[in-house]
């Protein structure tokens, strides 16, 4: 149906500058062919403004002939209808893409509108950014302003201080000076005087010379007469009486019998008070090398009356009350506790025990726990301090074993440090008194004793002399605590030194909430290889820092710090130790290591 006008409906094609072609003229046309020679003088534009214009005839009349065609045929009805459709179709069409074309506008200018808000944003954005580094900028400026002033008044202060040291370092000289000067004069003075007296006594002496001499050989001359005269009366008398002694038999049997009476008497009162010094000593008193002792004594009562009420008043406890060891060395000695005590109950023989192992593993809490538990009273004393006492260790020695065997109720004798003085008799280290201490102790401890039960303790027990270790029935290792064991010490001296203090409502001493068992758990990892002496001494380290806070409050950071710090200390402990193992092995193999053969 496009050609029933003499149109086209197919676009035109391009020309060469961009312009649509006009239509060619049909075959059938026979005037055209003459009418565009005609043309040919035309220029491009004017034939194409002539050919949009033209009018082809021949397309009206095959319109024309399709027109009735159409209205004889019997579908024309529906012909014009489907072309009624398919032009209502393609307006359709065409309003859709109107508003599809409307609303890519509008979606174009809201586009647009974000954009423009984004770029406002990002412009204030800057502006602020800008804003803030300028102000930075100025800050800046003022504080280095403000240090700069700090700065020149720190100089100005020092050299005013400078200053001021200078004026009295000069006026202390000028005064150094002046007293110096006055000094000077005065000792001037001082010599002057004094040569004048020594002129003028010497003038005197030179004039009285003579007078001098003469009252010189008076005085000789009288002191002959009244020694001569002495003598001869002393002769005299002496004689008389030797006379009349040695003519009357009586007087001689007298006098001497007085002098006998007299220096029996002497020997006597001096061994009397010899042994009854002895036995207060024993009785009373304590030896000089026990240093702690839980026996009765009336100094000691008359020293400590309360001490000595609380401990009369003292029940028996349990010997592992508050000892906290391994499983197996709890079981160990809680059978050596119940032995001394049905040892003690029997009055039987008691047996000589060996405590070793590092420092602060709980070795003098057990001696006394055990003397306590068994009934018996303990005497504590150090084995370093035989050493200084030279020569007199030997009586001080056997004063202990005298003291120690008046015990009624037994005694439980403990020696720390036993090494101190208990080495091989065959080292260079030990000197002569040493070795006549050390013997001295091995002839009190020959025979097991009723009276008596020795316990000793050393970090060292290689060092014992062969003789020690034959005296000794049992031996006993403490070792340094497990995981188990720490956390039950942590625990332990958390609930002694924390909670308890805590709940008695002291002052100044308050303890955050927080999961005390896990944070307890947790320290008792980071303890790993410390004693029980230092854990115990980490509890102690709680108190003070709740004690040093401003608050008085103890948290979990602050138990956790304390921790820290008592395991770097711990680390730091036993790097001297082992430099000083390194620098004890150099000295005993003489800086050449070790021999071989």
């Amino acid at each position: 149906m496009s050609w029933l006008f003499g149109y086209k409906s197919q676009a035109p094609p391009q020309g060469g500058d961009g312009g649509p072609e006009p239509p060619g003229p049909p075959p059938s046309s026979a005037g055209s062919a003459g009418q565009m020679a005609g043309d040919a003088n035309l220029t491009k534009a004017e034939r194409k403004a002539m050919e949009a214009y033209r009018f082809d005839s021949s397309a009206l009349e095959r319109a024309a002939e399709a027109a009735r065609t159409l209205e004889r045929s019997k579908h024309a009805r529906e012909a014009l209808e489907l072309s009624k459709m398919q032009e209502n179709t393609r307006q359709q069409e065409y309003l859709a893409k109107v508003k599809e074309y409307e609303a890519h506008i509008e979606a174009s200018k809201v586009e647009h509108k974000r954009v423009d808000h984004e770029e406002r944003r990002k412009t204030l954005a800057e502006e602020t950014k800008q804003q803030q580094q300028r102000a930075q900028y100025q800050d800046q400026l003022a504080r280095k302003r403000y240090e700069e002033q700090l700065a020149q008044q720190q100089r100005v202060q020092e050299e005013n201080l400078r200053k001021q040291e200078e004026s009295v370092a000069k006026q202390e000289a000028m005064r150094r000076k002046t007293i110096e000067h006055e000094m000077e004069l005065r000792e001037k003075n001082k010599m002057k005087l004094l040569e004048a007296e020594l002129r003028a006594k010497a003038k005197v002496d030179r004039e009285n010379r003579d007078l001098t001499l003469e009252q010189i050989r008076l005085k000789a001359e009288e002191n002959r007469i009244t020694v001569m005269e002495g003598i001869k009366t002393a002769g005299s008398v002496l004689g008389q009486g030797a006379t009349a002694l040695l003519t009357d038999w009586n007087k001689v049997v007298t006098t001497v019998g007085g002098l006998s009476l007299l220096a029996l008497g002497v020997y006597t009162a001096k061994g009397a008070t010899g042994v009854t010094a002895r036995y207060v000593e024993a009785r009373i008193g304590k030896p000089s090398l026990v240093n702690e002792t839980s026996r009765f004594s009336l100094l000691e009562a008359l020293k400590h009356p309360i001490e000595t009420v609380k401990r009369m008043k003292h029940k028996p406890t349990e010997a592992l009350q508050g000892v906290v060891l391994q499983p197996k060395l709890e079981e160990r000695l809680r059978d050596i506790a119940i032995a001394t005590k049905n040892t003690k109950n029997n009055k039987g023989l008691y047996r000589n025990i060996l405590m070793h192992g590092p420092p602060g593993t709980g070795k003098t809490m057990f001696a006394k726990r055990l003397a306590t538990h068994s009934g018996m009273d303990y005497a504590i004393m150090t084995g370093g301090d035989v050493g200084p006492m030279g020569r007199d260790a030997v009586t001080a020695i056997h004063k202990v074993f005298d003291w120690a065997n008046t015990s009624r109720r037994g005694l439980l004798l403990f020696i720390d440090e036993a090494d101190a003085f208990l080495r091989k008799r065959s080292s260079e280290q030990i000197s002569e008194d040493m070795r006549s201490a050390l013997n001295a102790f091995l002839y009190r401890t020959g025979e097991q004793n009723p009276r008596f039960m020795l316990v000793l303790a050393s970090n060292t027990p290689e060092q014992f002399d062969y003789a020690i270790n034959d005296r000794l029935d049992e031996m006993v290792e403490f070792t340094l605590p497990g995981l188990e064991e720490r956390e039950r010490l942590v625990r332990l001296y958390f609930d002694k030194f924390v909670l308890q203090p805590a709940a008695e409502g002291k002052k100044r001493f308050k303890v955050e909430q927080w999961d005390y068992s896990a944070v307890c758990s947790k320290m008792a990892k980071m303890c790993e290889g410390m004693s029980g002496r230092e854990i115990s001494k980490l509890g102690v380290s709680w108190q003070a820092a709740c004690y040093a806070s401003e608050e008085g409050v103890l948290t979990e950071q602050m138990v956790l710090d304390r921790c820290e710090a008592a395991v770097r200390q711990h680390r730091q402990k036993m790097a001297w130790l082992s430099e000083q193992e390194k620098l004890d092995h150099k000295s005993i193999t003489g800086g050449k290591g070790f021999l071989t053969q």
